[in-house]
């Protein structure tokens, strides 16, 4: 189960890696009419599933959590919360890069926590080692880590135009 484990935790990346370097292809294949942002959003909600079921493949649960759990978990989570409260769906799904015009946000948490939506979901991992062992969250962690990196290098000449 461990290597499947390993798999799953880190099959979303490649798909994003490729749709941050292919938009326009990504826009193509979704077709007229049809939000890419949206059909992203349910892509990544699979893979998302695909990656919690991974963890709680090799997960063993104890109670009450270490003191530690709840502050990074609720940190995190809130994080994630207002990044897409703030972007809606197609900001937070790649709308800029699919050729949509996404306001740009400067509210908390945004130019006050660099990468906020990652910040957020790698505190939230982090809370969660008392049962997840090690290798698992670093897995995934390294996954957001290296799409920090690639999403910091975007070319505004390679974005995408929307099928109209």
């Amino acid at each position: 189960m461990g290597i499947l484990a390993c798999f799953g935790v880190v099959t979303p990346f490649p798909f994003y890696y490729w749709l941050w370097n292919h938009p326009q292809t990504w826009v193509n294949l979704c077709g007229k009419g049809r939000d890419p942002c949206k059909i992203m959003a349910m892509v990544s909600h699979f893979l998302k599933l695909v990656q919690f079921l991974s963890l709680f493949s090799v997960s063993t649960f104890s109670w009450p959590p270490p003191l530690y759990f709840w502050p990074l978990f609720l940190l995190g989570q809130f994080l994630n919360l207002r990044v897409y409260q703030l972007l809606g769906e197609s900001g937070t799904y790649y709308g800029v890069r699919f050729g949509k015009n996404i306001p740009w946000v400067t509210e908390f948490p945004f130019g006050t926590v660099k990468d906020p939506q990652y910040v957020g979901s790698i505190m939230s991992l982090l809370a969660c080692l008392p049962w997840v062992p090690f290798l698992y969250i670093f897995l995934w962690v390294l996954g957001y880590l290296f799409m920090i990196h690639v999403e910091s290098k975007e070319d505004p000449t390679s974005r995408a135009n929307l099928l109209s």
